[in-house]
C-alpha cells in the first residue's frame, strides 16, 4: 500500500521546528559521507517555456530514499491559473525500494528550504540578532521567517517587495502567525540598514540591494536564485561576506550569485569558506566574531527533500493522515 499525502495533509502534520532538526541532520550526513545525492538533473521544455528537474537522494542514518520531481512553467499563473512551481515527492523503502508514499512536493520544498535557512541562521547569525529583513514576500519568505523565528528571538521584521500590495499582505498575515511587528519597507536601503539578519527570497535576476550598505555583523540567507545566469547579490556583498553554501558542487553549477563573480574573476573558488554540513559536523567554525558578515547561499538539495519527506511520512502515519492505494496489486 502507498500512502498519498496532499498539501493539506502535510500542513496538518509538519512543524518547522522538527523540519529544521531533520534538515540539519541531512546536511551533516552529506558531509560525513552517509548520504548519496547526484547533482540535480534538469530538462528544458524549450517550446513551452518550462523546465523539469529530478532530485533523488538517500540518507543512510535517517533511512530515507526519495526523489522529487519539480516543474517550473513561467506561464502557469497567467495562462492556466496554476502556480509557477509544481512538485511531487516519492518516498521509497530504503531496504526494498518499494514506494511508501507519494506526496505533494511544493509544500515539502517550502518547508525544507525554510528549514535550511533556519539551520544556517542557527550557526551563522549573531546570537543576539533580533531584526530581520525580507526581500520578496512570496511562499518562500513565509517559511524562511518561520524558521529564523525558531532559532532567534525576532522582535522586528522589515519586508520589501516590488509589489506593495503583496508586501502588505505578507506583513498582515505573518505578524499574526509569529506575533512579531512587521513593517513594510519603502526601499531596499531601509531593509539593509535596519536588519541584522537578511533573507532574499526573490525571483530577481539582478542584485536586489547595494552590498556597500551591509552592516558589520549581518547574516544573510540567500535562497531565491538557483540559476547560473541570475543573482540577488552584487560583487560588494559577496566580497564582504564569509560565504557558506549547501553544496559546493551544486553551487558552482547553479548559483549565479557565485558563478557570475567567479567568471568575472571577482572571486575565486576559495572564497567559498565551507559547506553548512562542515560547520554542523564541527569540521569548520561558523561565525567567529560579531563583526563579520556571513552569507549562506542555498540552491536546494535532494537530501533536504528526502529528510523532510521522511519526517512527513512518519508524522502522517502516526496521525492517521492521508489515504492508501494498492499501486501494484497483490502478487
Amino acid at each position: 500500500m502507498v500512502l498519498i499525502l496532499s498539501r493539506k495533509d502535510l500542513e496538518a502534520v509538519m512543524t518547522m521546528k522538527e523540519t529544521i532538526e531533520v534538515v540539519e541532520h541531512a546536511f551533516k550526513e552529506l558531509t560525513m559521507g552517509t548520504a548519496r545525492m547526484p547533482t540535480r538533473v534538469g530538462l528544458a521544455v524549450f517550446d513551452r517555456a518550462g523546465w523539469m528537474g529530478v532530485m533523488p537522494a538517500y540518507l543512510s542514518e535517517i533511512g530515507s530514499l526519495a526523489a522529487k520531481i519539480v516543474a517550473v512553467f513561467e506561464g502557469n499563473p497567467s495562462k492556466h491559473n496554476l502556480p509557477t512551481v509544481l512538485a511531487t515527492v516519492t518516498l521509497n523503502d530504503a531496504s526494498t525500494g518499494y514506494p511508501l508514499a507519494f506526496m505533494e512536493g511544493t509544500y515539502i520544498t517550502a518547508m525544507r528550504t525554510g528549514a535550511a535557512g533556519g539551520v544556517a541562521t542557527k550557526y551563522l547569525a549573531r546570537k543576539d540578532a533580533k531584526t530581520v529583513g525580507i526581500f520578496g514576500t512570496g511562499v518562500q519568505a513565509r517559511t524562511q521567517l518561520l524558521a529564523v523565528n525558531e532559532v532567534r528571538d525576532v522582535e522586528k521584521v522589515y519586508a520589501f517587495d516590488i509589489s506593495a500590495n503583496q508586501s502588505r499582505k505578507f506583513a498582515e498575515e505573518m505578524s499574526k502567525v509569529i506575533s512579531v511587528d512587521i513593517e513594510t519597507a519603502n526601499s531596499p536601503e531601509v531593509v539593509v540598514k535596519k536588519s541584522e539578519i537578511i533573507v532574499t527570497a526573490t525571483t530577481s535576476r539582478t542584485p536586489v540591494f547595494d552590498g556597500k550598505l551591509l552592516r558589520q555583523g549581518t547574516h544573510i540567507n540567500a535562497i531565491g536564485s538557483f540559476r547560473p545566469d541570475a543573482r540577488e547579490f552584487d560583487d560588494d556583498a559577496i566580497l564582504r561576506s564569509k560565504v557558506v553554501v549547501d553544496s559546493r558542487e551544486a553551487t558552482l553549477a547553479e548559483a549565479g550569485d557565485i558563478v557570475i563573480p567567479l567568471k568575472a574573476n571577482v572571486i575565486s573558488k576559495t572564497h567559498i569558506y565551507a559547506e553548512i554540513g562542515e560547520i554542523i559536523a564541527g569540521k569548520k567554525r561558523g561565525r567567529i566574531s560579531d563583526d563579520e558578515i556571513t552569507l549562506f547561499k542555498s540552491v536546494g538539495l535532494g537530501v533536504q527533500d528526502a529528510a523532510a519527506a521522511y519526517l512527513a511520512y512518519k508524522k502522517a502515519r502516526d496521525a492517521g493522515v492521508g489515504f492508501e492505494v494498492e499501486l501494484f496489486g497483490k502478487s
